[in-house]
C-alpha cells in the first residue's frame, strides 16, 4: 500500500477544492475536508509521568516572555534551566531578574534565530515556554516535541491549516503536550461562568459571543523591536480575524468544544480597512515604511461559527478603531445569559431580577459560584499578575498537573481549533463570505471525550 504522505495530502486537498468549484455547489460550502491519517495515539487527556520538579526552558523573552519568567519563578516545584532570545538585551534582563532573586543563573542561548535548537538538545529540560513572533510558534513547538519536551506556546498556536495538522501529528506521534497559552480561561469571571454552566444555571446552551476589541494602533510605532515590529505587518497580509483565541477559548470550554461538540463550519465578513492607513499617514513621514504597507485587514472582522450540535458563536476582532477595550464574553442558554465587559447576568429562573433587566451586581454571584481554583489561588494569582492574575493561575495549573500526573486542561486539539479560525476566516472573506468547513483535529475523538470538569 502506498504511504499517504504530506505531499499526497496537499494534492488531494487541492483536487477536492477544485472539484467543489467545478460542481458549482449551490450552498457555497467547502465540502470534502480531508483528515490525514493519524501518526500516533490521541492525546486527549494525555497524562505525562509525574515530575517532582518541572525543569523549564524559555524561548522568547520580550514583553510576554519576560513576564512568564517572573511568574514561573514564583511557582514552587520549578527550576528555570535555560533561556533563549536573539535579542541580547531582553535575554540579560531575564537572567538578571532571576539572579537578583537569588536563583541560579540559567544557561543563555542567543546569537541567531535558530539558537533555540541548541537549547533543545539539553536533557535537563522538561517543558519549553515559547513566546516569540507568531511565525515561529509552529516550527518551535514541533522542534520542542521532537526533542522529547512538552511545548507551551503563546497565541496563536499556528498560522495555517497545514501547520495545525503538523502540530497535531507531532503531538500524537511523540505523545507530548502542546498547549496554547494566554487562552483566557483562567480569569475569575471566565472560571465562574464555567462553573455556572456546569451547574446548569443558564440551561441548555444555544449561543456564544467572543471578541478581541483592543485598540493597538500605537504598536505601529514599535518598528525595530517589540510586538508592533512584527505584528503590524499582519494587517497587510491577512484579511480576516487575526486573533480569534482570546474570546473564543472560554466560550469553547463552556460549550465542550472537542469534548462532546465541535466546530463545524464558519462564515466571515470584514469591514473596510481604513484605520491603519489613516494612522500611518497621521503619525509617520510619507516615505516611512508604515506608509508603504497596503493594509488589507478589515478594521472589524465578524466571524460566525456553527457547531455540529447546532450552536452558534459570533467571534469579532478589532485592534484598530477608537473604542474601549472588550474581551466580549457572552453565553446564552435556555434559562438566561451572562455577558462580560461589563459583567451582567439575566435569568428566567434563579435570578435576582426579571430576565428583562440586567443584574450588574456580581458580589453574590461570586460568593455562590466562584470556581474552586480561584477560591484557592485567586489572591496569589492577583498578587503575581498577568491579565489580572489569569496568566499566573494558568502557569500554576500547568505545573500542578505535570507534578501530579494529571491531564492538562487544554490540549493541542483545542489550540488548533481555536487558532484555525484565523486562516479560515480569511478564506471566507476572500470568497464573498462563503461558509468554510472547519477540520476535525481530533479525528472523531471529540464524540467520546469527557468535558472539562470543575477541578479544585
Amino acid at each position: 500500500m502506498k504511504q499517504f504522505n504530506r505531499r499526497d495530502f496537499l494534492k488531494a486537498a487541492s483536487a477536492t477544492a477544485a472539484a467543489s468549484v467545478i460542481s458549482g455547489c449551490a450552498t457555497g460550502t467547502q465540502s470534502g475536508v480531508i483528515t490525514p491519517p493519524a501518526q500516533g495515539r490521541s492525546v486527549i487527556d494525555l497524562v505525562a509521568p509525574k515530575m517532582d520538579v518541572v525543569r523549564v526552558g524559555f524561548i522568547g523573552l520580550g514583553q510576554r516572555g519576560f513576564g512568564h519568567v517572573k511568574r514561573m519563578s514564583h511557582i514552587a516545584g520549578t527550576e528555570i534551566k535555560a533561556i533563549c532570545d536573539s535579542h541580547d538585551e531582553v535575554l540579560q534582563r531575564s537572567a538578571n531578574y532571576l539572579t537578583d532573586k537569588g536563583l541560579t543563573k540559567p544557561a543563555l542561548y542567543t546569537g541567531a534565530d535558530n539558537a533555540y535548537q541548541a537549547m533543545l538538545n539539553r536533557d535537563d529540560i522538561d517543558i519549553v515556554i515559547i513566546s516569540t513572533p507568531w511565525s515561529w510558534h509552529a516550527p518551535m513547538a514541533i522542534d520542542t516535541m521532537n526533542s522529547g519536551k512538552h511545548a507551551f506556546v503563546e497565541v496563536p498556536l499556528a498560522l495555517t491549516v497545514e501547520e495545525m495538522w503538523q502540530l497535531v501529528d507531532t503531538a500524537e506521534r511523540t505523545q507530548k503536550n502542546c498547549m496554547m497559552m494566554e487562552n483566557v480561561n483562567y480569569g475569575r469571571d471566565e472560571l465562574m461562568v464555567l462553573n455556572m454552566v456546569r451547574q446548569g444555571v443558564f440551561g441548555e446552551l444555544l449561543h456564544g459571543e467572543a471578541a478581541y476589541i483592543h485598540e493597538l494602533r500605537w504598536q505601529m510605532k514599535e518598528v525595530e523591536h517589540k510586538t508592533g515590529s512584527w505584528r503590524t505587518a499582519w494587517h497587510a497580509k491577512r484579511n480576516g480575524n487575526l486573533y480569534p483565541t482570546h474570546g473564543l477559548g472560554p466560550v469553547s470550554q463552556y460549550m465542550n468544544i472537542n469534548r462532546g461538540d465541535r466546530f463545524d463550519f464558519l462564515t466571515s465578513v470584514s469591514s473596510p480597512a481604513l484605520g491603519r492607513s489613516a494612522y500611518a499617514k497621521k503619525e509617520f513621514p510619507a516615505d516611512h515604511q508604515r506608509n508603504q504597507l497596503n493594509y488589507i485587514a478589515g478594521d472589524m472582522n465578524t466571524t460566525l461559527i456553527k457547531t455540529v450540535k447546532g450552536r452558534s458563536i459570533m467571534v469579532q476582532h478589532d485592534t484598530t478603531t477608537p473604542r474601549p477595550y472588550s474581551r466580549h464574553n457572552l453565553i446564552q442558554g435556555t434559562n438566561g445569559v451572562f455577558a462580560g465587559f461589563p459583567n451582567r447576568i439575566a435569568l428566567e429562573d434563579g435570578g435576582s431580577k426579571s430576565f428583562h433587566e440586567w443584574d450588574y451586581e456580581m458580589a453574590d454571584w461570586y460568593k455562590k459560584y466562584d470556581h474552586p481554583l480561584w477560591t484557592k489561588m485567586g489572591e496569589e494569582a492577583e498578587r503575581n499578575g498577568g491579565h489580572g492574575g489569569m496568566d499566573f493561575l494558568m502557569f500554576w495549573r500547568m505545573i500542578y498537573c505535570l507534578r501530579n500526573g494529571e491531564a492538562l486542561d487544554q490540549d493541542v486539539y483545542d489550540g488548533a481549533a481555536w487558532s484555525v479560525i484565523s486562516p479560515l476566516s480569511a478564506q471566507s472573506v476572500s470568497n464573498r463570505s462563503a461558509s468554510i468547513d472547519i477540520p476535525d483535529f481530533t479525528r472523531g475523538a471529540w464524540q467520546s471525550a469527557k468535558p472539562l470538569g470543575i477541578v479544585g
